[in-house]
């Protein structure tokens, strides 16, 4: 169980990571802005990027932890800790979704389309309101190709790392398979080498008994 105290370590840290996440999305939520317009706070950008950062640091972090699981020698240690490491997939991705849609919601306060937009599309007859709603819909757009680019480099990233692991265990398999290969080897040699000398106390003994045989001949023939 002492692989596994490292892992608690990172679960502790990604833990406190999500905890400042939620901390500072929590007052760009529309449905908790105290404000009547339901506009974003005045640090709502620096809230923003601290979010960015902070799930940057939890997905690196994540990836540490599922490291750490699959490098787990005993399999049932490895598939509890595998199984905390989906659950923190999940509550990255929820995270994520939470930080989009804040993101959003100071998008559009910034572009005057949360609050009185409904007023301001009747005044001006609804161009700017369509306008600004063009305009988040082509910025939502990149940000989402932007967001699918960014996945597809975490999971080439990911997918190397196994495969870096798993060439790895290979290369563990192959020196032990090589180490097993040479026992054989001198195994093979000793083996043959103790057959060489039975054989030649074999040939030893026959020869001694032909001598024996040869004096007690010799004796008779002399008495």
């Amino acid at each position: 169980m002492s692989s596994s105290i490292p892992f608690e370590r990172y679960d502790e840290e990604f833990l406190s990571l999500t905890e400042q996440v939620t901390s500072k999305l929590r007052p760009l939520d529309p449905s908790t802005t105290t404000s009547s317009s339901g506009g974003a706070p005045p640090s709502a950008d620096a809230d923003l990027k601290m979010a960015h950062n902070l799930l940057l640091q939890a997905d690196d972090l994540l990836k540490q932890m599922g490291l750490e699981a699959r490098g787990c020698e005993d399999a049932g240690v490895k598939r509890d800790l595998l199984g905390k490491v989906r659950v923190c997939k999940t509550r990255l991705a929820n995270l994520r979704d939470d930080y989009n849609a804040a993101k959003g919601h100071v998008e559009r306060n910034s572009l005057g389309l949360n609050g009185d937009i409904e007023s301001n599309g009747r005044t001006n007859g609804g161009r700017a309101g369509s306008s600004n709603q063009r305009l988040l819909s082509n910025s939502e757009s990149l940000k989402s190709q932007s967001e699918t680019l960014a996945n597809a480099r975490s999971i080439m990233a990911e997918t190397e790392g196994v495969a870096l692991e798993i060439t790895e265990e290979l290369g563990r398999h192959r020196e032990t398979i090589g180490s097993a290969h040479d026992r054989v080897r001198q195994v093979t040699g000793m083996t043959n080498r103790a057959r060489r000398i039975v054989q030649s106390m074999s040939r030893r003994e026959v020869q001694q008994k032909l001598i024996l045989y040869g004096v007690a001949g010799a004796v008779v023939n002399v008495f």
